[in-house]
């Protein structure tokens, strides 16, 4: 770690996954998903985290709605929009109102640098922006609300015209804007020209009294996209210069190439420099693998092994000369311990490491391994499992249920000894999906049947139909998400899936998965496990044999609601 020189401030991130990294192609999150991984990040350690744009979707209303009700332990939660339409006040501007009835603790508004999108785009004239501008900033500090500026553009803004670039700014500063943020929106500008940029900037600006707002210092903010594959670096280089506020993305994800990837940058801030976090996010860096990993499960796609940091071929090595050399000195060939951000290194002939990452993993969801099977035996179980095509990043309760299938007192709490699952299509009448399963708890044999929507539907109802008359607690548990990836997508329709499963009984929530060649194998070993974990989780009480009510009701209300599963 660098110690020639200590920054005078540390630096927070801003994370904004949720709104940049959805505008990523094939990047889709569901509701659910985005309440997920926001608990996720700021149960991480993450300031601050972008929600969305209330204004532009009824998803992102619906978001900030339910994040009202969630309790917040590190993050401020930010609402993104953009400055008011050229023919609106700020009062009357639905964009604005969206904001601000987001109750979010911190606003953040985008407006023009670049006078192409002025003119060209906005069909505004100059002063009109810097009035749409000012006033819009105006708008959200005057009800209170820590107010971000972004300057969309703002480093082709300042090559086309550098004085009406910083004219922007000083609007948004007069106007009571505290941290301005200068974005590499098309993502081309090479590092040492933003540096230059950055630096002249906060000369401008600081030396400004004019635009001094009050004598308060500014935060100076970056905000870069991949385009040329210098996010990163660009991101680094403008903290180098002064910047404290960093705007960034889990795994990149973003629009075009991609936004800057806030797990490298953070691993590069806690690892290579001096700098402190805000808040100290050094604390928590052996999850990074966990983070990175977690979230591309809940955007079903797939991690990236050759991601820096937290791939899974970050710390890989061939055998040779490498290989050679880590088994005697495994910082031989490799810039940082991986254990620090909870991945591990690895021959690839002889599958070296494996051990910490998968007691670290056990140990953060509360397991102590010690007494109940070794980690090496456990990380060799997985990477064999993980071979047949299971993923445990992303379904934790797969993972915890491994570890408690281990323990000395483990007694399943039922068995499915045989099930099937029919499909019917016939001419003019409803697809029709029908399951049969039978169960054996506590020594009896049960046999239901129900009917569903699509065969895991089926399934997962005929499910729950018998077990429960053993466990009445199951009533409680929906399905709210249900993911199929296709890991072999050469062998066409005889590909292997991989199924995930989302549950909650309203109190927890837990993933689940399951991989065969048979998508309703998949499905049944991810329901199995769901309700397996919930019987546990609840206390697994038996029904006492008097207690027990074996129903011929339809299972229609264990159902879920997901269409043609």
């Amino acid at each position: 770690m660098t110690t020639n020189s200590v920054p005078d401030r540390p630096v927070t991130l801003y994370d904004t996954t949720l709104r940049d990294g959805t505008q990523g192609e094939n990047v889709t999150l569901s509701l659910a998903d985005k309440l997920r991984i926001a608990r996720m990040l700021d149960e991480y350690g993450m300031p601050y985290i972008e929600g969305g744009w209330p204004g532009s979707n009824p998803k992102d209303i619906e978001f900030f709605k339910a994040a009202r009700g969630m309790t917040w332990q590190t993050a401020k939660l930010a609402a993104f929009g953009s400055t008011r339409h050229r023919s609106n006040t700020a009062a009357n501007d639905p964009n604005l109102r969206e904001l601000v009835a987001a109750e979010t603790p911190v606003v953040t508004i985008f407006g023009k640098s670049w006078l192409l999108h002025v003119v060209e785009v906005l069909g505004a004239t100059p002063q009109e922006n810097l009035d749409m501008v000012a006033d819009s900033v105006r708008f959200i500090v005057e009800r209170g609300r820590e107010l971000i500026y972004d300057a969309e553009h703002f480093f082709d803004g300042y090559r086309d015209d550098r004085d009406y670039a910083l004219a922007t700014l000083r609007a948004a500063r007069q106007a009571g804007a505290r941290t301005l943020v200068l974005c590499d929106t098309n993502g081309g500008t090479l590092t040492d020209e933003l540096v230059t940029i950055v630096t002249d900037v906060r000369g401008a600006l600081e030396g400004d009294t004019e635009a001094a707002g009050g004598g308060a210092p500014v935060e100076w903010g970056i905000h870069t996209h991949n385009d040329a594959e210098l996010a990163v670096a660009n991101s680094m280089a403008a903290v180098a210069a002064g910047v404290r506020h960093v705007q960034a993305t889990i795994n990149g994800y973003g629009e075009r190439a991609g936004n800057a990837n806030m797990v490298s940058i953070l691993a590069n801030l806690a690892l290579k420099t001096a700098h402190k976090l805000v808040p100290a996010g050094g604390g928590a860096l052996e999850g990074l693998t966990e983070l990175s990993r977690s979230v591309a499960e809940i955007a079903n796609l797939n991690p990236n092994d050759w991601q820096p940091y937290v791939g899974r071929s970050a710390f890989a090595h061939k055998g040779g000369v490498h290989g050679a050399a880590v088994a005697k000195v495994e910082r031989s060939y490799q810039h940082i311990d991986p254990t620090a951000v909870g991945n591990a290194g690895r021959l690839v002939v002889s599958e070296l490491g494996g051990r910490a990452n998968t007691r670290i993993r056990a140990e953060q969801l509360g397991h102590q391994l010690e007494g109940v099977i070794d980690p090496k035996v456990l990380s060799d179980l997985i990477k064999q499992l993980e071979s047949e095509g299971l993923a445990f990043e992303g379904a934790e309760a797969s993972f915890e249920l491994l570890i408690r299938r281990h323990q000395s007192d483990y007694r399943a709490p039922f068995t499915i000894l045989d099930y099937t699952c029919l499909v019917e299509q016939r001419a003019g009448r409803e697809l029709l999906a029908e399951a049969t399963v039978k169960v054996q708890v506590d020594g009896e044999i049960l046999h239901t049947a129900a009917d569903g929507n699509g065969p895991v539907n089926a399934l997962d109802a005929a499910l729950r139909k018998a077990l429960r008359a053993f466990y009445p607690q199951l009533d409680l548990v929906h399905l709210y998400d249900y993911k199929v990836r296709i890991l072999d997508g050469d062998s066409a329709t005889a590909a292997r899936t991989r199924v995930i499963i989302d549950s909650s009984n309203g109190t927890l929530e837990w993933s689940t998965m399951g991989s065969d060649t048979n998508i309703i194998a998949a499905s049944a070993q991810a329901l199995a496990d769901s309700l397996e974990y919930a019987i546990w989780k609840s206390g697994g009480e038996l029904l006492r044999r008097d207690e027990r009510h074996f129903t011929t009701a339809s299972a229609s209300t264990a159902a879920t609601s997901t269409t043609g599963r």
